[in-house]
């Protein structure tokens, strides 16, 4: 990455990296307080807030790596680092189920947006798909139509789902989720000395401390995979993708502890979601024709593994199964199943 942080040997890299990962993960578990009060105060639901603002601040460094690496004309570490991301935040919205005690996560939501944001983030990856089955792309200048029509996608599935969310629709008949504030409910603050201009200053601060200790996580992490000789695009859709996930990590499981079910999920179908997004960006800092030209053979198991999960999970939010199997849903099972076979495949092909 372009920076200006001094060389250092890989012991101190690594080093480096864990720090910044348990920066990540306290600065996580704390934004996750902030977020799901300026939800409660502000009527915000739920789904919105984990899809939208969680979602964007735990998803700064995939969008500074996208950058930097954009600009630096290293095509496989972007979409390695996007497409390999995906598969990997469902594995942690998996292992977040186990701290879910005695039903699966995905039998909360009370809406039918989680299960919406599910099928919109499929459809992204199956036109994804469609675009990278043509031999040939469009584009005007150097960025491909494709990323651009994945970005105008992704715009309309945010007014799609911030629609459903403050319509009318069907609601499954189940106990609310844990601290979810209905009109018939008395919100409590956990912050009453705080106003709304504080608290959501609190809420930039921690995001901007987020991405400080994510980026120095993100740039140990390339630099740990440069100096063991593992190619870009391994090395982006395992390392550098399990990096930038780390934030995603510690607001998950830690909007699971706090009872914040339908954040969690849609804090992942979020992030997931901006990672296709950031496609037509990337596509514009990279300079050399449209980006999705430089797609590897190994990206392909990255979409199609990524697809696959996404499915899973949207078919577990509509089953709303509370059973489970050693403290996971049979969904969340599943996925950890498809990621690890995925994570071995990544390593034989490499």
């Amino acid at each position: 990455m372009l920076t200006q942080l001094p060389e250092t040997n890989l012991l101190t890299n690594i080093v480096l990296f864990l720090i910044g990962a348990a920066g990540v993960w306290f600065i996580g578990s704390r934004l996750v307080v902030y977020a799901d009060e300026i939800a409660d105060r502000h009527r915000i639901g739920r789904a919105v807030m984990g899809f939208v603002f969680l979602a964007a601040a735990t998803s700064m460094p995939e969008i500074i790596t996208t950058i930097v690496a954009a600009v630096g004309g290293n095509a496989s570490l972007v979409l390695g680092n996007l497409l390999g991301g995906i598969t990997l935040q469902f594995a942690i919205l998996a292992i977040a189920d186990g701290f879910v005690v005695g039903v699966a996560i995905t039998s909360f939501p009370r809406k039918t947006t989680t299960i919406l944001e599910g099928v919109v983030l499929a459809l992204l990856m199956a036109l994804l798909i469609a675009t990278l089955s043509l031999s040939e792309y469009a584009a005007m200048g150097h960025v491909g139509l494709g990323s651009t029509f994945l970005a105008l996608c992704y715009l309309g599935a945010i007014a799609l789902l911030r629609k459903h969310e403050n319509g009318i629709s069907w609601i499954p008949v189940e106990v609310p989720e844990p601290g979810d504030v209905s009109e018939e409910s008395v919100f409590v603050s956990s912050f009453p000395e705080l106003g709304a201009p504080a608290l959501n200053l609190r809420f930039l601060g921690l995001s901007c401390g987020l991405v400080l200790a994510a980026f120095l996580t993100v740039e140990m992490a390339e630099r740990i995979g440069t100096q063991t000789s593992m190619g870009s695009g391994f090395v982006g859709v395992t390392l550098l993708a399990g990096a930038t996930s780390l934030p995603e990590l510690s607001t998950t499981i830690a909007a699971v502890r706090l009872g914040a079910y339908t954040m969690a999920i849609s804090n992942i179908f979020g992030s997931n979601l901006i990672m296709l997004a950031l496609i037509w960006p990337a596509d514009i800092l990279f300079l050399r024709g449209p980006i999705l030209l430089e797609f590897e053979p190994v990206l392909w198991l990255a979409l199609i593994s990524g697809l696959i999960v996404t499915l899973v999970y949207a078919s577990g939010l509509l089953v709303r199964s509370r059973r489970n199997l050693f403290g996971l849903g049979y969904d969340s099972l599943a996925v950890l199943v498809i990621s690890g076979v995925t994570m071995m495949l990544y390593w034989l092909r490499k």
